[in-house]
């Protein structure tokens, strides 16, 4: 049975991760106007090569396939409301992205290198050596993914493209983009300083707003919960 405390800090985990790399979806993301004049040396990649890019604040990965085509996971809200796939196989653009990330849907889907990349440079299995890991042999790796393609249920946390493509590379889904934003969250929490301001601005709401269940019973929560956590 679930915890809904647990399921309640995932969501709230998910939704500041989605804040604090809002700029991810605003610049250099798919579907907008942006000059794509990047060469990328295709004929360099195998088929089974991780392909990493470089956002505002995180990374996005694929599977590389062959053929100038790239396995990836991506959010897009469309999935959830239509069936058309000539609609849905149009590169995301940042408001199917965004809502794709909030309703949690999104697709393994297959675009070219240049759609994937969208003129960032191109790193080539730099999880490998980032990771240490032991990769499987590159037609497995292309495979697993091949296997995937699809609809998937997305989470920044707990699935989003690190872990596709980790399992896929490695045999093991992890994310090391979300783990550490989870470890920065666990140091804002152990820091008693956060206790001390989240009651200061309780009393504040308190003061503004008056004695009401909505600024109460936060304002005690809260620093309580913190505090606990800490």
């Amino acid at each position: 049975m679930k915890n809904p405390m647990l399921e309640a800090v995932s969501l709230v985990l998910e939704k500041l991760l989605l804040i604090s790399n809002f700029k991810l979806f605003s610049s250099g993301a798919p579907g907008e106007d942006k000059a794509r004049n990047t060469f990328y040396e295709i004929n360099s990649f195998l088929r089974g090569d991780v392909l990493e890019v470089p956002r505002t604040h995180l990374t996005h990965y694929g599977i590389y396939l062959g053929d100038n085509r790239v396995a990836h996971m991506m959010p897009d809200i469309l999935l959830a409301l239509t069936d058309d796939k000539e609609l849905t196989q149009k590169v995301v653009s940042n408001k199917r992205l965004i809502l794709g990330v909030i309703g949690r849907v999104a697709s393994i889907r297959v675009d070219t290198v240049e759609d994937f990349a969208y003129g960032a440079d191109i790193l080539v299995n730099h999880l490998d050596r980032s990771l240490k890991k032991k990769a499987l042999l590159n037609e497995e790796v292309a495979r697993r993914a091949e296997k995937l393609l699809g609809m998937a249920p997305y989470s920044l946390l707990w699935n989003n493209c690190e872990h596709f493509v980790t399992y896929c590379r490695f045999g093991t889904a992890i994310s090391p983009q979300a783990d550490k934003f989870c470890e920065n969250v666990k140091i804002i929490i152990r820091d008693q300083r956060s206790v001390l301001a989240s009651a200061v601005l309780g009393l504040a709401s308190i003061v503004c707003l008056g004695l009401a269940s909505y600024t109460t019973l936060p304002a005690i929560f809260i620093p309580f919960c913190l505090w606990m956590a800490g």
